[in-house]
């Protein structure tokens, strides 16, 4: 079997990037391993960003789809400290940019606007090599297709990015804890509070507790550590309640309201490890293939990982449709703006860990914001 372009991977990147392609008649092909678009959750709120984010979608001409499914209020962001005093409380005003919407919803609205046969799911890559001209891709399974064009949009454990780089994620010493409580304006009203309408970030050096206020009463958290990949795999997250009891201990004396955000959870809690690229991760021109999202440049959250792949598909897009009789150039020009880009991005990406996780951590982070360093809004992503 042979297909034009090949993109592996159908998160928000190899999707935007499928869609930018379809509006300027370019037929491709992406290859998902989940069984169906509906096979796992999407993860909970992104706060898609106007200088970034939200162009990729205007490229792919669903930015109205977009405006629809923004959250009130979500702009919202709040920062304690671990005894739970509220060090400042930024409101939205409905003026700000960086909305936040449902990482499911926008997902869909972007599997909606391709063609019902641009996704094959269940085909999950086992193996992917050089050809002369055309590229070979071996999916679990047994089936094989080649292709002229590929594109890895397959994230963090691409198996394409093999092909351009020898760079391997590593672990960031960073770990998330991801839990969910329910129905919380009912049974979790003193957390409820403290989250507000946004997000929240309760912090100290090494440490801090994170969650979105989600539709239908949903708050959605991470509890952060810096710890040894020992530590984290000592924990048995398949037992709730011990798992919980564990993680909570790191926590010790910080203010109810926030503890309850790990304690009271009904779903999980689900250990998320950090890992990394290079900050300065590129690769020499391989005719033929490139990469986009976390594929390409992997980092710490920063509320920018969404928002690059989003972006980098809308340019991978128009770069191909601008140049589609010489596609070699087209990627070249993609690669060396994304290579920018992405340093730029992984280098503030550090700075924000640091202010949130730091000696300096909460007040560092506070003092930041108020002098507008850091923009109006950071959410985990």
């Amino acid at each position: 079997m042979h297909t034009p372009i090949a993109i592996i991977g159908a998160g928000l990147g190899g999707l935007v990037l499928a869609r930018v392609l379809h509006i300027n008649g370019i037929a491709a092909t992406v290859y998902e391993g989940d069984a169906s678009a509906e096979a796992r959750s999407q993860g909970g709120m992104l706060d898609i960003h106007d200088f970034n984010g939200q162009l990729g979608l205007k490229d792919a001409g669903l930015y109205e789809e977009f405006l629809a499914l923004i959250h009130p209020g979500g702009q919202q962001s709040r920062f304690f400290d671990k005894d739970g005093t509220l060090l400042m409380d930024n409101p939205d005003d409905g003026t700000g940019g960086r909305p936040e919407v449902p990482r499911g919803e926008l997902r869909r609205i972007l599997l909606e606007s391709l063609p019902d046969d641009a996704v094959r799911w269940g085909h999950k890559l086992a193996s992917a090599s050089l050809g002369d001209g055309r590229h070979e891709l071996i999916f679990a399974g047994g089936l094989t297709v080649t292709t002229d064009l590929l594109i890895g949009a397959d994230g963090a454990w691409s198996k394409v990015r093999p092909l351009l780089s020898d760079a391997v994620p590593t672990y960031s010493g960073l770990v998330f804890f991801e839990t969910w409580l329910h129905d919380v304006d009912t049974r979790h009203a003193d957390s409820a509070e403290t989250v507000g309408g946004g997000s929240m970030f309760a912090l100290a050096p090494g440490k801090g507790i994170m969650a979105h206020r989600e539709p239908n009463a949903v708050l959605h958290a991470y509890a952060a550590l810096q710890r040894p990949l020992d530590w984290v795999d000592g924990i048995d997250v398949s037992d709730r309640i011990s798992a919980a009891s564990r993680i909570v201990a790191e926590f010790d004396g910080w203010a109810p309201s926030l503890t309850a955000l790990i304690t009271a959870s009904e779903v999980g809690p689900i250990a998320r490890t950090i890992h990394t690229l290079p900050e300065t991760h590129r690769w020499s021109r391989v005719p033929g293939v490139t990469l986009l999202g976390d594929a390409a440049h992997l980092m710490v959250p920063s509320g920018e990982g969404a928002n690059l792949a989003i972006y980098d598909g809308a340019e991978l897009g128009k770069a191909i449709a601008a140049s589609s009789d010489n596609i070699e150039a087209a990627l070249l020009a993609y690669e060396e703006e994304l290579f920018a880009r992405s340093a730029s991005a992984a280098i503030e990406a550090s700075e924000v860990t640091r202010l949130l996780f730091g000696e300096t951590a909460p007040y560092g982070l506070v003092e930041a914001f108020e002098r507008d360093l850091l923009g109006t809004q950071h959410s985990p992503d």
